[in-house]
């Protein structure tokens, strides 16, 4: 089977499927996966064939960040930078597309993706690390803040989907006018279609963290997360082993992707938190934070997997994306969550409603005390067990496998 993945962002949106690619290839199928050109390395690095997509993210990543839960900043941002290099990705997106027997879209390509679909007459799969196209009553849409009324919770999910179709509409008009494309219908993946069964929603993440809601239809299903395994291929620098072994276990602090013009002060905030609570740290500065001299309770390092870093780790201090929070969830430690942006304050509420982390702290609110109490919190003997019992049951989970089974159970059901 020939299977096009289309998705783009950050590498939190990239990284879920290249542990589903490879697993993909690994039962036979031909996988292409396409996102933005600087994820090249990363993705051939695991096997698979690479589509390039122009533009770089990052630039719109960080006013994104800096505009911090103001919806309006989202929207504008992230359009501005749609306008600018969505024709050339649209083309780059549909040349990825052509002879494949299924089509996988991210929340980037959900109605492109869909479009394409549709017209070659092929099935589709949306695979969302966050909830966004199966509305429910449980919980608000995931720019919002937790609602007390079912019936309000599920409103603003509808309301985000026809949101998210009409800009779709507006932004595609506006692309091809200024890339000189034909007209083109475009179709939504979850409207309702006689002649054609609905599109299937994976949902990317633990049922332990986020049951899957009484209210869904059957086409959509919680497979667990899934898990980028670096382990055995990484060899930590010999200042990181030999940090990890002249003390206790260190805090690790990872924001992703996040690049913040207040990196100065976070950085301060988290050094004179740790210290006060007579914490080794680890800090890794590929969101924004510049590498500064290391000492014996201070490690700065650019970049190094969760995977192998955080069990060796006491807690983690993070931005609350969905693939950090997978990686602690996953290590079974504390996890103190400082989220900036989108879908960020969600997954923090949720991990704090799990038991495995205090009350998140908004970035603009940051400060040492907030931190530093929230640390003190995090290292309870409570919540140390609540993380370990967790951990425990994520690492039991397969969610790439689950996908993959729900995947080619699909297009067998599609070619009966």
């Amino acid at each position: 089977m020939n299977i096009a993945i289309l998705t783009y962002g950050s590498r939190g949106d990239v990284q879920p499927f290249l542990p589903l690619s490879v697993k993909l290839i690994s039962r036979g199928h031909h996988v292409k996966l396409a996102a933005p050109s600087r994820f090249k390395n990363l993705v051939e690095g695991c096997g698979i064939t690479f589509i390039p997509l122009p533009g770089d993210p990052a630039d719109a990543i960080q006013k994104i960040t800096a505009g911090g839960q103001n919806i309006f900043t989202m929207l504008r941002e992230g359009l501005r930078h749609a306008f600018e290099v969505g024709g050339p990705v649209f083309r780059q997106s549909e040349e990825a597309c052509k002879g494949a027997d299924l089509i996988i879209h991210a929340f980037s390509h959900a109605v492109y993706g869909h479009t394409l679909a549709r017209e070659m007459n092929i099935p589709d799969i949306h695979i969302q690390t966050f909830p966004m196209f199966a509305p429910t009553g449980d919980y608000p849409s995931v720019v919002l803040p937790d609602l007390e009324n079912r019936s309000l919770n599920y409103f603003t999910h509808l309301a985000g989907i026809k949101i998210i179709w009409w800009l779709s509409l507006f932004g595609y008009e506006y692309i091809r006018r200024r890339a000189g494309f034909p007209k083109r219908k475009l179709f939504f993946p979850f409207d309702k279609d006689p002649l054609r069964p609905p599109t299937l929603i994976l949902c990317a993440w633990s049922p332990s963290l986020l049951p899957p809601s009484a209210e869904w239809t059957a086409n959509v299903h919680v497979t667990g997360f899934f898990f980028f395994d670096e382990t055995e291929s990484y060899q930590p620098p010999a200042e990181l082993q030999n940090f990890l072994s002249a003390g206790d276990a260190p805090i690790c602090v990872s924001f992703g992707s996040m690049v913040n013009r207040d990196a100065e002060r976070i950085d301060r905030v988290i050094r004179e938190a740790a210290a006060r609570t007579n914490n080794r740290v680890v800090i890794l500065s590929g969101w924004g934070g510049a590498l500064k001299p290391s000492s014996n309770d201070l490690l700065y390092l650019e970049s190094a997997p969760h995977d192998w870093l955080l069990p060796r780790c006491k807690m983690i201090v993070h931005h609350g994306g969905a693939g950090t929070v997978s990686a602690g969830l996953r290590a079974g430690i504390p996890q103190v969550v400082v989220p900036f942006m989108t879908d960020q304050p969600f997954w923090a509420r949720r991990v704090h409603a799990a038991g495995v982390s205090p009350k998140p702290i908004l970035v603009k609110r940051l400060t040492v005390e907030r931190l530093t109490q929230a640390i003190t919190e995090a290292d309870q003997e409570a919540i140390h067990a609540r993380a370990g019992a967790l951990g425990q049951v994520v690492r039991k989970e397969n969610g790439v496998e689950r996908a993959v089974e729900l995947i080619e159970a699909r297009m067998r059901n599609w070619t009966k």
